[in-house]
């Protein structure tokens, strides 16, 4: 369970880096992001590489810079939960701070789903984890 942690870092870590390469092979081949709680933009679920690479681009083509910190983990046999921050500046330097917490399942070291939630709470939920 140990080796879903470090994988979920070395995703983080890549994100952050701008390491597109590193970041998509972090995710099985059929691997997605739900992102439909998102109360900004990118609202949707993303699946398979193609669909993972157009999120990135149409992530950081809003984002000059992004740095997601997170606030520990928690998991179950297959899932981690990530609460964290996102220090984000937009492309006309407009600085934005959002909260949020990531639900990570894994297989095989491999991302097979990444779903973003608003609370916490929801996340240890949808992880079946209490709080």
């Amino acid at each position: 369970m140990e080796e879903n942690v470090e994988s979920v870092r070395r995703h983080n870590e890549a994100w952050n880096r701008r390491d597109l390469t590193n970041w998509l092979a972090s995710f099985s081949c059929g691997g997605e992001i739900d992102w439909s709680r998102s109360r900004g933009p990118l609202k949707g679920v993303y699946r398979g590489h193609r669909g993972l690479e157009s999120f990135w681009h149409e992530f950081w083509s809003t984002f000059e810079s992004v740095e997601i910190e997170a606030h520990g983990f928690r998991q179950t046999d297959s899932q981690v939960v990530v609460p964290n921050t996102a220090y984000m500046r937009g492309r006309d330097g407009i600085e934005v701070v959002a909260k949020s917490a990531f639900v990570f399942t894994l297989e095989h070291g491999l991302t097979t789903r990444l779903q973003m939630f608003q609370e916490q709470a929801e996340a240890l939920e949808a992880a079946r984890l209490s709080e």
